[in-house]
Order: C-alpha cells, then structure tokens, then sequence
C-alpha cells in the first residue's frame, strides 16, 4: 500500500521543517522524509538567526520537529531514494526502507554535503578549529591567528574576508602555484596584510586538543589557531534530477533553478535551502522553506476549488 499525503518534503532540516509548520498549520496532511544528515551538524553553534544566535544546530532541529508534530505533520527518519511523477502531475517517492508514499505536491530540501580537502587533520577538527565561513564563526574566533587553505586561487578571497575578523592571517596556497594569483590579488593581499605561504600542506599539529601549527611538507610549520578551508560543494540534487528539473552550474556546484516562491521548471515541485544555492544560511532555508509551504497551500487550494467549478 501506498500513504497517501498532499505534501511530501524531503529533508528535515530548516528549510524542510519550516515549510511543513506552513502546510501543517493550514490544515495540510504532510510528510516530512528525513535522513538525518544536517550540513550543519559539525558545528557547536549556528549565529545570525535572529533570537536563535547560539542555539545548536541539534536543539533548532529538535524544536522544530517539535512545533511541526503539534499540527500533525508526520516525519520519518528515512532516505528517498526514488521519485517519479505520475500521469496527474503527482508524485511517487520510494524510501530507502522500502516504504512508498504519494504526494500530490513535492517540496525537495535535500541539501548539500561538504567533501573537505584531503589533508590529515582537517576533518576531524571541522567545525570546531577548522571553519569554512566567517559569518558563522568569525566572531568567535576573532582576533586569532588565522590560516587559509587554499585549494584554488578562489583561496585568495576567502583570505581577504576573513581579514575582516583578524588581522593575523596567512594564506597557505598548498596546491596552488603562486603564478596562479593575479596581480590585483597579490596586491589586495598586501593591503590586507594577509601574508602568503607557497608549499604543500602536510598537517595540522594539535595539543590539549586544539589546533596549534600548520605543518607543511617541507616540515616547518606555522603557529596558527584557527584555519579556514573552503569544501566542495557536492548538492544533493538526485532527486531534482530524476524528474528532469532544470539546474544551474555556478562556482560551487550545479542547483535547481527556482522561482521567487521556489518552484522548479517541475510542476508540483519546489525546493529551498541548499538544494538551490551554496549560500543558503538557516535563516534563508528557513524563510525560503516558508514562501514555498505558503505557495504551495494556495496552489492546492485553488486547484481544487477550480476542479470542483469543473465539476459543477
């Protein structure tokens, strides 16, 4: 047998969660398909989010399954692994444990993961001394001495915004040549004080369980307490992709093409968060999660009032 709900989200993370309170609060039977893979979930705390500044991204998440269950929004802790749409512009997904559901309008928050540099050391202290984005951790770790690790001549740019933070910082360009950096860049690192290290990264020397040195493979190493990498993107699109949704190819992955309200070139699918941008903070899941739930409502409720003049 087949659950039928009138709107399946995919993901329960901001984006997935808010769109659910939306549809669950107008009185919509909903199914959130979570697999419990937060991009977040490295991090101690997420900050921006106005009132929520410091939460943990464990405790956003558990609030907000709590605030969907109370209007009945149903969630399971599963994968979709399958989706196609039907001959009435609905939609079949499959669930990793087998379980099937159909929805008559699909609302996809399927993120992103973060495939980190290959350099010992890096991941097991991501999130922690090892940070990819200063607006979420630049104001903790102020005033630090910073390191960069550059893995394109993109390094360049993350070095020059996280000067706004320190003005101790050091680009390592590990496999980046330094013929690679235009004049324009060597000269805003210059202004911006960011000194500038060629060679490959060996390591990272931690003590007292925290980061203390950038080791290169020529073994000296530089005293650094923080040290600021920049992941590749990898969007978790399949799904968008099964069901032919156009996608757009930008610096840091390839992401669905949406609307204002977050529709995809599908109809009946929309989607937010990092399924449509790399940039996409909670509190911009979040909002975008709440355009789409309260779009998608109105689209169900007119196309049913439409269907019963029809009838009549």
């Amino acid at each position: 047998m087949t659950d039928t709900y009138e709107v399946v989200v995919v993901g329960g993370g901001a984006a997935g969660l808010s769109a659910a309170l939306v549809l669950g609060r107008a009185r919509r039977s909903v199914l959130v398909i979570d697999g419990g893979e937060p991009r977040n979930a490295p991090a101690a705390h997420m900050q921006g989010y106005l009132t929520r500044d410091g939460m943990s991204p464990a405790e956003f998440l558990a609030v907000g399954r709590e605030e969907i269950a109370r209007y009945g929004v149903e969630l399971v802790r599963d994968l979709a692994v399958d989706v196609a749409r039907d001959a009435d512009g609905e939609f079949d997904v499959t669930l990793g444990g087998g379980r099937r559901v159909h929805g008559r309008r699909l609302f996809v928050a399927t993120g992103l993961a973060d495939e980190l540099p290959a350099v010992p050391g890096v991941a097991e202290r991501f999130g922690r001394d090892v940070l990819h984005c200063p607006y979420c951790h630049g104001w903790e770790v102020r005033d630090q001495a910073f390191g960069v690790l550059a893995t394109t001549p993109m390094g360049v740019h993350q070095a020059l915004m996280v000067s706004q933070w320190s003005k101790d910082v050091t680009l390592f360009l590990h496999t980046v040549a330094e013929e690679e950096l235009a004049d324009e860049d060597l000269r805003r690192l210059a202004a911006a004080g960011v000194a500038v290290v060629p060679g490959e990264v060996a390591g990272l020397d931690v003590e007292d369980d925290r980061l203390t040195a950038v080791r290169l493979a020529d073994g000296t190493a530089h005293e650094r307490s923080v040290l600021f990498v920049a992941p590749r993107a990898v969007p978790r699109t399949g799904l968008l992709e099964q069901l032919g949704a156009d996608l757009q190819e930008t610096p840091f992955g390839s992401y669905a093409v949406v609307d204002a309200t977050g529709l995809t070139s599908v109809p009946g699918v929309w989607a937010a968060g990092n399924a449509i941008g790399f940039g996409e903070q909670v509190v911009n899941a979040a909002s975008g999660g709440y355009r789409a739930g309260a779009t998608i409502n109105g689209e169900l409720l007119f196309a049913d009032l439409d269907a019963a003049v029809g009838v009549r």
